[in-house]
């Protein structure tokens, strides 16, 4: 493979939407050298879990007779992306991750998918993901796990794990994720990419066709990519109310990619470790405290938080686990052999709460707001590391992090800086900023207000223009 043609694949989606626009590439031709790329490439990452060639080169040969025609054209128009396979897409396999669910096909796609092929994008498939995106790690009972182009032997992170890996060894411009527990910053920081998630209710969550109801107080789709205004201008497409999905913020949605060039120069910004209970590596630590200081040569003021958060995993994963039971109980009658080990833990662990226990939750998930918002009383960002490990061996969750155990079972214990942004429903965002000496990619956190992604997203943008990461390319690309 060419490096031209390398080049061209590592190119900034915004970039590339111009090349396709002027004419200069075609939608065809981009689409062809990433399922040549997907070909060639991935049988050493196991990102993708469905490729839909023929069906991306008929929308890409679409979108080139449109830009012929000088139509007016899409947002996205035109631009090879790929899907999280938690996200329903009509017509073409989605299997959420799980044995259970190899063959369906589902009848409609999910908002979000809709508007982003409304606004033109050409699907290139669908990426892997833990069953029901019931883990930190990208592995399923489907097939081999997804492997971290930074070093196959070290995991991609997930449960966004597929997308992260195909944005980051350039098999594909741009790529959809979720996040309940830290779904899109885990796999982010661990693949070196950039990944936002959005304020609780800014993306709709309805999947597509009406299903058992339950109330979605965690999760959040969003954008991965390689650089700030690739997800700014996703993440433009995906937001907005809808009707259907209760949850859905009816505010007008704020101008994303304008936000990335919006004055950031005396700012206050919070910075944590570890929220006041959790340990981190001391790589990671240094790594993000370097970049933590960053904000002051923006113009910023950096100061320590006094954030403590007393236990906040109980509070998560009692929402995530009673979550699991509502919507897929039922495939323990029929299912429950074809079901990975960790999601049957969750299954246990949702089945034997109660109606006091999730009452109980609901009024620490308020103290964990009010704890939050009293931060925000005296910052305008607050900044922790993003995990609190590098990307570990595969299917070897770490047992000692900085030293200490982890604050709870260990395939959940590497990820304390995540999960009670999602219990809050705040905006969050993870960005590269540095590597370890193994050269595994790390990841610092800047958490916002709720509705303020525009913040987040000038915060990102000025770390990036300081701190540039797109050129570094992994070992797997």
């Amino acid at each position: 493979m060419q490096e031209s043609d390398a080049n061209l694949a590592f190119a900034p989606a915004t970039e590339l939407l111009t090349l396709i626009s002027n004419g200069e590439v075609s939608s065809t031709e981009l689409t062809e050298l990433y399922l040549a790329r997907i070909e060639a490439i991935d049988p050493q990452l196991n990102a993708y879990v469905t490729v839909t060639s023929e069906l991306a080169l008929e929308q890409a040969a679409k979108a080139d007779e449109a830009t012929a025609r000088g139509e007016n054209l899409g947002p996205l128009h035109g631009l090879p992306i790929s899907l999280k396979d938690l996200q329903m897409t009509k017509g073409v396999r989605t299997t959420g991750g799980s044995l259970a669910y190899k063959d369906r096909v589902p009848d409609a796609n999910g908002t979000s998918v809709q508007r982003i092929l409304d606004a033109g994008a050409v699907m290139l498939g669908k990426t892997n993901s833990p069953e029901f995106g019931h883990l930190g790690a990208t592995e399923n009972r489907l097939g081999k796990s997804c492997w971290n182009p930074w070093n196959p032997e070290r995991t991609s992170g997930g449960s966004s794990g597929g997308a992260a890996a195909a944005v980051a060894a350039g098999l594909c411009s741009v790529a959809t994720g979720g996040d309940g527990g830290g779904s899109i910053r885990i796999p982010a920081s661990f693949c070196g990419t950039y990944g936002i998630k959005p304020t609780q209710g800014r993306v709709s969550s309805y999947p597509g066709v009406d299903g058992i109801p339950t109330v979605n107080l965690l999760a959040q789709q969003g954008p991965l990519s390689r650089t700030v205004a690739d997800s700014a201008m996703l993440l433009q497409v995906m937001s907005g109310y809808d009707r259907r999905d209760i949850g859905s913020m009816r505010n007008p949605v704020p101008d994303f990619i304008a936000a990335l060039e919006r004055d950031f120069a005396g700012l206050r910004i919070g910075w944590s470790l570890g929220f006041g209970y959790a340990a981190v590596d001391s790589e990671v630590a240094q790594s993000a405290e370097v970049g933590a200081q960053v904000f002051e040569e923006l113009g910023c003021t950096v100061d320590e938080s006094d954030l403590a958060l007393d236990s906040p995993f109980e509070t998560w994963i009692t929402f995530f686990a009673l979550n699991a039971v509502a919507a897929y109980g039922h495939l323990l009658e029929d299912h429950e052999d074809q079901l990975s080990w960790y999601f049957r833990w969750s299954l246990a662990r949702g089945s034997k709460l109660s109606a006091v226990d999730y009452a109980r939750a609901l009024a620490e998930r308020d103290r964990m707001i009010d704890q939050f918002w009293a931060q925000f009383d005296k910052f305008d960002l607050l900044l922790s590391p993003t995990m609190a490990v590098t990307a570990f061996p595969n299917e070897q969750y770490p047992e000692e992090i900085g030293g200490k155990e982890p604050t709870t079972v260990p395939f959940w214990g590497f990820l304390p800086h995540t999960h009670p942004i999602n219990t809050i429903g705040f905006t969050a965002a993870s960005i590269p900023c540095g590597f370890d000496s193994d050269g595994m990619p790390i990841g610092l956190q800047i958490i916002g207000k709720p509705g303020d992604e525009e913040t987040v997203l000038a915060a990102s943008a000025a770390f990036e223009r300081a701190r540039p990461w797109a050129h570094h390319r992994p070992m797997v690309s």
